[in-house]
């Protein structure tokens, strides 16, 4: 199990200050962290934030959505030409 053991490239967090740990031990081993933000989330150690609200569970799955559709078109796996025919579940 060890050997397979990888070290993360990047750490993404819903709210800085309950992963406030996870954040901090980031910083150390120089991991890159994207952040969604409130107004007064602390933004130290935060590389970069994504404004919107953090505390209602339909625009954290919205934000999350989005996330995962822009990695998708920037791997190549889907085209921005296709329809958005699959709604956010929340």
């Amino acid at each position: 199990i060890t050997t397979k053991y990888l070290e993360p490239r990047l750490l993404i967090v819903t709210d800085p200050r309950m992963d406030s740990q996870a954040v901090k031990e980031a910083a150390y081993a120089n991991i890159p962290v994207i952040a969604l933000c409130d107004t007064d989330s602390p933004l130290e150690h935060v590389d970069i934030a994504i404004p919107g609200n953090n505390k209602g569970k339909e625009s954290i799955a919205l934000v999350y959505w989005l996330l995962a559709r822009e990695v998708q078109y920037l791997r190549g796996s889907l085209s921005r030409a296709n329809p958005w025919d699959i709604m956010v579940d929340s």
